[in-house]
């Protein structure tokens, strides 16, 4: 766990704050997140297939988290507005799950890292996914929404491993 000391939005009278970037060095930054959306096998195969009744599902939830890692400023209060050089995010068929892994990456040469943006875009590129396909399949479910690894500034580089899960 984090000591509470430690949290950078919280100044030593516990109110929150915008963390000031400004003394700090650029450097190229690059986050990638993941998530998923389970969903029933029929449900996996009429977005495969392009029969939603509201189109094509993964094109517009790429789309739509492209759209929403630009917009990540105006949606968590805390977070510095960006000059993003790079967003993508990649959308691939689970048979397994079944249902749709996403993957999403955010870059930029600045400040501050790009972590937030990378996971809002899979966020939301996941709830489109639902929403795209909830005619078919209510019951789907959006899950597994974390950071995979991170590059650059004064912290270096993380890397998600088995070691460093949440309650280990």
């Amino acid at each position: 766990m984090t000591n509470p000391s430690e949290l950078t939005h919280i100044r030593e009278d516990g109110k929150a704050d915008m963390v000031d970037v400004g003394d700090k060095s650029d450097s190229q930054r690059i986050a990638v997140a993941e998530g998923q959306v389970r969903m029933s096998a029929s449900t996996l195969e009429l977005i495969r297939s392009g029969d939603a009744k509201k189109g094509d599902v993964i094109g517009v939830a790429r789309l739509a988290g492209i759209m929403a890692a630009k917009q990540t400023s105006n949606l968590i209060p805390l977070c510095h507005p960006l000059m993003l050089t790079k967003v993508s995010v990649e959308i691939s068929f689970a048979p397994e799950l079944p249902g749709l892994r996403v993957e999403a990456m955010a870059k930029l040469t600045g400040k501050t890292g790009v972590e937030m943006e990378a996971l809002t875009a899979v966020s939301i590129a996941c709830l489109t996914i639902y929403d795209m396909a909830k005619a078919a399949d209510k019951s789907m479910e959006i899950g597994s929404i974390r950071l995979v690894s991170k590059s650059g500034g004064k912290s270096g580089d993380w890397q998600r491993t088995s070691a460093n899960r949440p309650g280990e």
